[in-house]
């Protein structure tokens, strides 16, 4: 277990200063779950004690947000293949296992990480269309989203993951 949370650590190589804050969140993440799944049976990742989302959705859903959302602060729309994942965040797939969410997951949060350092600051308030509706946000708004949205699952998954072993 590490000792300090990233947030703690100091800066993160190459990311700029205004979005420390946004790498350090999802790293955090990172860590939290990769720790709290090291030995979490593929079989109990649909499992929904009590009714609450399974620990296979919040795995799914987080790295499905920060793909999407980190696309939007692109000024991008989805492709079909981001609305597809969308579709499939809530199917049960018992072919599933979590290393190979866990695998995704992370893939997704270096993905974040080199977008994040490849960010030029100059445009964190530059406005971007969410959706096909294309709401109106900026990219610091999406990338802050982007964290603590994954932060808000990271908690719920973590609380699902102690429902199904205790």
């Amino acid at each position: 277990m590490a000792t300090s949370e990233f947030w703690l650590s100091g800066p993160i190589q190459d990311i700029p200063s205004l979005l420390q804050p946004v790498a350090h969140a999802i790293l955090q993440a990172r860590r939290e779950i990769e720790e709290a799944l090291a030995a979490f049976p593929s079989s109990a990742l649909w499992e929904q004690p009590k009714g609450v989302a399974s620990v296979g959705f919040h795995l799914r859903h987080i790295s499905g947000v920060l793909d999407r959302l980190f696309t939007y602060a692109r000024g991008e729309q989805l492709n079909e293949q981001q609305l597809k994942y969308l579709k499939s965040e809530a199917v049960n797939d018992d072919s599933i296992t979590t290393q190979a969410l866990l695998k995704k997951f992370s893939e997704q949060v270096d993905a974040s990480l080199k977008q994040l350092k490849e960010t030029d600051t100059a445009t964190i308030t530059e406005t971007r269309g969410v959706g096909r509706k294309q709401i109106p946000s900026n990219v610091i708004g999406l990338l802050f989203h982007a964290a603590e949205h994954t932060m808000r699952h990271t908690g719920q998954l973590l609380v699902t993951v102690k429902m199904v072993e205790s």
